[in-house]
């Protein structure tokens, strides 16, 4: 097993361009993107119902160091501050096979 950080996206399907932006910029690699996710936040239920993907949202997974989590964060942080949405960091362990 490796130790790694777990760091876990939910935003609006508009920015999902920006945030794969910023994880290539600090060469972050290791990520799966789930598209049109339901849920409920500030805004209230987005089910992803009305106009093509403004009202759907991802969720993005990214498996990296804590190095790495701490290079990119804040770059993170302004775009969600600015969009919106909910990043969440855990220590995870990764069953190498």
């Amino acid at each position: 097993m490796k130790h790694l950080k777990r760091v876990e996206i939910v935003t609006g399907a508009l920015e999902a361009p920006k945030v794969v932006q910023i994880l290539d910029e600090y060469n972050i690699t290791g990520y799966t993107m789930i598209k049109n996710v339901e849920g409920r936040g500030d805004k209230g239920i987005q089910d992803g119902q009305g106009l093509h993907n403004a009202f759907q949202n991802i969720y993005l997974m990214v498996a990296c160091s804590e190095d790495e989590v701490k290079s990119f964060t804040e770059p993170l942080r302004a775009l969600l501050k600015k969009s919106g949405g909910v990043c969440l960091v855990s220590d995870a362990e990764w069953l190498i096979h």
